[in-house]
């Protein structure tokens, strides 16, 4: 819904101002989720995730600041209003009284969700490249802050892409996108069919699954990482983990080429998913050196 020109500075002193219908109880997952799922939008929260908002290709509707915070994000603001959207200046408790809490961050955006991208076209583009691609396959990842987590991960240690399985939770939900620091704009996703049925459409498009965790049906893993990663040197590779606590399902670990893990301390069960994962990805990036 970006316009051309320059967007509007607004100053607003109502909580039940219309115009920031779509800012209103945040913190409702329930409420959220019906207007973000009928008005297709999503929040971006603290400076870092609106601003890569803002210089994403992500649909941009508009930014709402705290007036004590303007100052400091000025060239937040203009980039906002360089793309045509309006940017709303509330009082620090209008803006509390709007989103729901008091948003000590003072900056909150709200961007436009895009029609979902097929595997196969992000698997085509995970390959385009240079040097070898690593792409992550999610499993039942319903933490928000854990899947935000990964995907910063996964920005840092070059991921093309990340791939969610039916089972996981909303990449673009609030709290995923502030912890991601707005990496979950800028790494290309999708979701997958079942695993481990979907796995047949990753090997056909040369990105074999290999997966991450501590054991295997009570048996040890087949790999370990580091070595296992110094053999996927100049490779495709599709690194698969599982939610905390249940971890990978059966069908998954067996579906995988093999499973790998992380050697740890005598006494100590896993690792945080998002942890492990950001482990496996530098290994893989040491590797394809």
């Amino acid at each position: 819904m970006d316009d051309p020109g320059t967007g509007p500075l607004v100053a607003v002193e109502d909580p039940g101002d219309e115009r920031l219908a779509d800012y209103r109880d945040l913190n409702d997952p329930a409420a959220r989720a019906t207007r973000e799922g009928r008005d297709a939008i999503f929040v971006a929260e603290g400076r870092l995730a609106a601003g890569a908002l803002v210089a994403s290709g992500w649909p941009l509707h508009s930014l709402l600041v705290d007036d004590r915070q303007i100052g400091h994000v000025a060239d937040l603001v203009a980039a906002v209003r360089r793309r045509g959207a309006p940017v709303y200046v509330a009082p620090r408790a209008v803006l509390g009284a709007t989103v729901g809490f008091p948003l000590h961050r003072g900056v909150v955006a709200i961007g436009g969700r895009r029609e979902p991208r097929a595997v196969a076209e992000v698997l085509r583009d995970a390959s385009a490249g240079c040097g070898a691609p690593v792409v992550c396959v999610l499993e039942g990842l319903n933490d928000h802050e854990n899947l935000g987590a990964l995907f910063r991960n996964a920005a840092a240690f070059g991921v093309r892409a990340v791939l969610l399985d039916p089972t996981c939770a909303d990449p673009l939900y609030r709290r995923s996108v502030r912890v991601s620091l707005g990496h979950v704009l800028r790494i290309p996703f999708a979701r997958t069919g079942p695993l481990p049925a979907a796995f047949g459409e990753l090997e056909a498009a040369g990105f074999p699954v290999f997966a991450l965790s501590p054991h295997a049906d009570g048996t040890p893993p087949t790999g370990e990482l580091a070595s296992w990663a110094r053999g996927r040197r100049g490779r495709a590779t599709a690194v698969l983990v599982g939610a905390e606590g249940p971890g990978l399902t059966t069908g998954a670990r067996r579906g995988a080429r093999e499973v790998v893990s992380i050697p740890m301390a005598h006494g100590v069960d896993s690792l945080n998913v998002a942890t492990a994962a950001a482990i496996a990805f530098y290994e893989l990036s040491r590797a394809g050196a």
